[in-house]
């Protein structure tokens, strides 16, 4: 105890009023905070392995419980506040780095906030979306600069492979091991039903999920786990996972504890190691070396895919987007700092990397000025939370949006950044099978395919209300977008203008 003693952040309040000592708190907590004392005959906690994860809170048949966040404090200091004190007391005692899983958040701004969209009014008369047609669809990958004929004046209409999107989203890359079985089946089967993608991430693809093959993105990454010739078949189009916003500059690490039996299979390597994706690709050292792998991909797959590079968003973004426009990929797909992780280093999710508004902006204009934006599609992720912020994102220049983190939530997550644990109490971040089964496949895909068709019909009275009928017409068009309390260098990096401008 002592000076190792941090009073528990969340506190167990139980009404004993309502409280029938049912055990199903008990029952449902993998982090076994409630206990049973026989000799009292009463439900006891131990607030301290508490993670506010609302499991008991849900469940609890007489609504006799609820979790507060506590009231004891350190000293207030405004240079050295109670997270960063308890911080240095347990890498004190631990000597160890800490691990955070799920987005940065720290009250860093969130651009998307900041930005408004216009709407029509008379002179461009806004869309009646329930009774005039509207486009969502849209086509990710190499497009022609411009309409050419065959030598009988007839328009050649091939292009380099695309891949065909109900609407401007897909499901992020979260691989099998990080999030469980139910969790990937739930993303495939909703990706199918609704016409979009869902992403492997890096933990290979389970065989039973072949089937879903047209609706999935394979991923390549630095470990190269799963990766084989059927595995790159299987997918409508393959990624090269060269960074991620949670942790961008290293690698990934999943721990033993979570290589079991299936996922073992997946990613070919031996039960309880630690899958660790080195920091760089070591076969990858510049600009000519990511060409050399895109380029053995489309040959292994025949020219027939679409080939993905994702990095990071950092501060030369621009510079390393230009780079991988003119590498032979199709499609640049650029994780933001507020990105998920299953786990990552504390120090590095909340203080590397760019916010993805930014890095969008920054990227759509560089590729423009230099006449190369049609060589690539540009997809962006790291914190989309709604329909107004995709269609931001469209307007600043994204393709589409890549989500992850809303997809969890939609799929039971309460957000209580512990998944590097492997005790996710809703059956999503785990590989235990009496955890995994918790969560319905049947009912995760419902779930997802509600949200997409939700955020599907917001997107359209969205794009209505400008006086827009397309995804097309709304991508780039910064002149529909309005910055509220950005400095003149922010509205000039996201090149729009000011509100009442």
């Amino acid at each position: 105890m002592s000076v190792e003693f941090i009073y528990p952040e969340f506190e167990v309040v139980r009404n004993k009023d309502r409280c029938i000592a049912c055990r199903v708190c008990e029952r449902q907590c993998a982090n076994e905070v409630h206990k049973y004392d026989k000799d009292r005959g009463v439900l006891i906690s131990d607030e301290s392995k508490c993670v506010d994860c609302q499991r008991c809170v849900s469940l609890c048949p007489t609504r006799a419980l609820k979790i507060i966040k506590s009231d004891c404090t350190l000293k207030e200091n405004a240079n050295w506040k109670n997270d960063t004190i308890k911080e240095i007391y347990k890498q004190a005692n631990s000597g160890g780095v800490l691990l955070s899983s799920m987005g940065n958040p720290n009250p860093l701004p969130v651009y998307w906030d900041k930005i408004l969209i216009n709407a029509s009014q008379v002179t461009n008369p806004p869309i009646d979306p329930l009774r005039e047609p509207m486009e969502t669809r849209v086509f990710l990958g190499k497009k022609n600069e411009k309409v050419t004929r065959d030598e009988n004046g007839n328009l050649k209409c091939k292009l380099p492979p695309q891949i065909e999107l109900s609407m401007p989203v897909m499901f992020s890359a979260m691989s099998y091991g990080s999030i469980s079985y139910n969790a990937h089946e739930s993303l495939a089967r909703a990706a199918t039903e609704l016409g979009i993608l869902y992403n492997t991430g890096e933990g290979g693809l389970h065989e039973d999920f072949y089937c879903y093959g047209e609706n999935t993105i394979v991923q390549v990454a630095s470990g190269r786990f799963g990766v084989h010739k059927d595995y790159l078949e299987a997918g409508r189009a393959v990624e090269i996972k060269m960074g991620q916003g949670a942790k961008p500059g290293i690698g990934g690490h999943l721990p033993g504890t979570k290589i079991v039996g299936d996922v073992s299979r997946t990613r070919m390597i031996p039960e309880g190691s630690d899958a660790i994706s080195p920091a760089p690709h070591h076969d990858i050292y510049s600009i000519e070396d990511l060409r050399q792998l895109v380029f053995s991909l489309k040959e292994a797959t025949e020219y027939k895919k679409p080939v993905i590079v994702k990095v990071a968003a950092v501060h030369n973004i621009a510079a390393i987007a230009s780079g991988i426009a003119r590498s032979g990929a199709d499609i640049i797909a650029i994780d933001g700092f507020r990105g998920g992780t299953g786990a990552a280093p504390t120090r590095i999710r909340d203080n590397v990397g760019i916010p993805i508004e930014l890095a969008l902006a920054s990227v759509d204009q560089r590729l423009r000025d230099e006449g190369i934006r049609n060589n690539v599609s540009l997809v962006v992720g790291g914190s989309i939370r709604s329909a107004s912020d995709v269609v931001k994102a469209i307007a600043l220049g994204a393709d589409a949006c890549y989500v992850a983190t809303a997809a969890l939530l939609a799929l039971g997550c309460h957000l209580c950044r512990t998944c590097q644990t492997g005790k996710c109490n809703w059956g999503i971040a785990t590989q235990r099978p009496d955890l995994v089964k918790r969560l319905n496949p049947n009912v995760g895909s419902e779930r997802l395919v509600r949200l997409m068709t939700a955020w599907k019909h917001e997107i359209k009275e969205l794009m209505g209300g400008m006086g827009i009928n397309s995804i097309e017409a709304l991508r780039g068009n910064r002149l529909m977008l309005r910055g509220v309390g950005l400095n003149t260098r922010e509205l000039a990096i996201l090149g729009i203008s000011h509100a009442g401008e």
